[in-house]
């Protein structure tokens, strides 16, 4: 059977040497990255994965060799993880993935998909038939007989507590179309309500250092029961690489400026929820607290790797380049204590009122 993502065996939390080496091809090595469990499943992966997200749609155009690019420099960098969904381009980013992935059997990469949000957010829609169709789809997509995970993509609130939509998620893992299954949500509360269900692998979250409730509960909840971690947003859609200022203007069909007050899905999905103006402000202050030879985005990045509980957080990226400033992040040194302080401070002082009741 194909399956991409084969178990790893090397020690949790160990960082192999950060070199170039030579492969069987010829062609230059992958880079090595720290690699941890993935929730209830006997994979590790890096933990700085790739989402891809960008890939699709809703950032602007992306053309499909500059896409693969990203995804070989990803690999290239030590990326292990790769998340997607089947709305993203309505497959797009699947059959993108799989194309690359067919060409570097040597990736061992863990896909992770979603399903649910190419239909009316209707809980009755949810059901055992759909879920086979949707995840058919998925699997030619990627060209895959069984998908590593696939996550329930942020359904209606009421899904959650369905005990036949989990019923329904372990039957495809019998019928093995699916290694495991996962969640992504868009407040704590869903979280807490997945974590509950003895089958569930992991939860995606939007996490960043603009978004701290997670902290509170969610990460204690998912550490004590196993649960694998997955941190979306990580930049706070650029907000946190600093590079934006009140002037900044997006394309028409990217989200940044089409969903920017919660039109299209979730206003959480944009910014963190965050408005921008003042978002943009508080990435300044942000900013300074980066340590010497460190970007903001790299400073963020490394923020959320080492809370604890987290698996792997998923920035994405549109250049190679931008890949492999993300990932490495993983090999910079623990933000200090005051770091992490300054970073409490400022969501305190600019944020926290936004967005910590919402979500």
């Amino acid at each position: 059977m194909l399956r991409f993502g084969s178990v790893r065996h090397w020690r949790i939390g160990a960082v192999r040497s950060l070199s170039y080496g030579s492969s069987k091809n010829g062609v230059i090595g992958k880079m090595d990255m720290e690699q941890r469990v993935f929730g209830r499943t006997n994979q590790k992966v890096s933990v700085v994965g790739l989402g891809t997200w960008q890939l699709g749609a809703d950032w602007g155009d992306v053309r499909e060799e500059d896409a693969l690019a990203v995804l070989d420099a990803a690999v290239e960098s030590g990326v292990t993880f790769f998340d997607t969904a089947d709305v993203y381009g309505d497959g797009r980013s699947e059959q993108l993935i799989g194309r690359y992935l067919r060409g570097r059997p040597d990736a061992d990469i863990m896909v992770a998909t979603k399903m649910g949000r190419r239909v009316e957010q209707d809980p009755a829609l949810f059901t055992l038939d759909n879920f086979r169709a949707w995840t058919d789809r998925s699997r030619a997509n990627l060209g895959v007989d069984t998908l590593d995970l696939v996550q329930l993509h942020c359904p209606p609130t009421p899904v959650f507590s369905s005990d036949a939509v989990f019923d329904a998620l372990d039957t495809l893992v019998e019928e093995r179309r699916i290694a495991a299954y996962g969640v992504s949500v868009e407040t704590c509360e869903e979280a807490l309500t997945a974590i509950a269900r003895p089958g569930t692998a992991s939860v995606q979250i939007i996490f960043n250092a603009f978004r701290l409730k997670p902290l509170e509960k969610v990460l204690p909840a998912a550490a004590e029961a196993g649960v694998g971690i997955i941190a979306r947003v990580p930049l706070a859609s650029g907000l946190l690489s600093g590079k934006y200022t009140r002037e900044t203007v997006f394309p028409a069909d990217d989200h940044r400026t089409y969903n920017r007050h919660g039109e299209s899905f979730d206003q959480g999905e944009t910014f963190s929820g965050v408005d921008f103006e003042s978002g943009v402000e508080a990435a300044v202050e942000f900013a300074g607290l980066a340590p010497e030879g460190a970007t903001p985005a790299q400073t963020a990045l490394r923020w959320i790797i080492q809370q604890p509980g987290v698996s792997t957080v998923i920035p994405g990226a549109r250049s190679p380049e931008q890949a492999h400033a993300n990932a490495a992040a993983a090999a910079l040194p623990p933000l200090s204590g005051a770091t992490l302080e300054a970073v409490r401070d400022l969501y305190d002082r600019r944020i926290r009122a936004q967005v910590h009741h919402r979500w």
